[in-house]
């Protein structure tokens, strides 16, 4: 088990954070979530951080899209909002068609992670299913990029989104080693166009993907969509994690 409380993804709740941020955030940390992940750090960072602490809850990362020309005005309002990680949450996929752009993002990310330690900031790459269904030279695009990083960058790995793209994920963070700090986990059926479920309740083994990846510092629990309430499936997920001693809630309740 890591020692970081279990965290989640605000993303998957940004329907309900439209029409209310404080009474999510309440609901999110009544269910035990100790940390999110904010995605969001251009639209006043530092009333979303007064509103964090009001509730509770931490910052384990945010997602920046750190490599546009307004990544400092980005890098700025992560700053604000703390946690000391921005994690690039995606890039076209046509980057991993050939070597060659993938060499080319890898420069980018590289130069990215020395801006962003201007601000004393941890830089990331995060996932999705292209990464790991294109394969360059008989390997996956993503392992490809790794090779190319510089040792600062870290990843933040999308276990469903590898699933989709047809790896052995508990294989997959075994090649990947302690370059991944960072693990989403989500469950569903392992679909690209399906709608994910709670954690538990879909088909990613997710115990013996945990199990893979000691050196993750963060298990981040991420719906990108469900077909039933999310806030619900929100809170089934850590209940089910805590129930397999694969995460230990902040504090009791089952929110309201």
């Amino acid at each position: 088990m890591i020692g970081s409380p279990p965290a989640l993804q605000l993303y998957s709740v940004r329907e309900q954070l439209a029409t209310g941020r404080m009474p999510v955030l309440r609901r999110i940390a009544a269910f035990g979530y100790g940390a999110v992940e904010p995605y969001d750090v251009r639209t006043d960072p530092e009333r979303l951080r007064a509103d964090l602490d009001e509730a509770g809850l931490a910052v384990c990362a945010v997602h920046v899209e750190a490599l546009g020309e307004d990544a400092d005005v980005l890098l700025r309002g992560a700053q604000a909002v703390g946690g000391g990680t921005v994690i690039v949450p995606s890039v076209p996929r046509e980057r991993f068609a050939d070597a060659e752009g993938i060499a080319a993002l890898a420069h980018e990310l590289n130069d990215a992670a020395a801006k962003a330690a201007d601000y004393g900031l941890r830089l990331g790459y995060h996932n999705h299913e292209f990464e790991l269904a294109s394969l360059v030279g008989g390997r996956t695009g993503l392992e490809v990029l790794e090779d190319a990083l510089d040792p600062a960058v870290i990843l933040e790995v999308d276990t469903y989104w590898a699933a989709v793209g047809g790896q052995d994920v508990p294989e997959l963070l075994g090649r990947l080693g302690d370059r991944v700090r960072y693990l989403h986990v989500k469950d569903g059926p392992v679909t690209r166009q399906d709608p994910q479920t709670a954690v538990g309740s879909g088909r990613m083994p997710v115990a013996e993907i945990l199990a893979a990846c000691p050196s993750a510092e963060w298990h981040v629990v991420e719906l990108d969509s469900c077909a039933t309430d999310m806030l619900t499936a929100v809170g089934d997920s850590l209940a089910w994690l805590a129930g397999h001693d694969l995460a230990k809630p902040v504090r009791a309740g089952a929110g309201t």
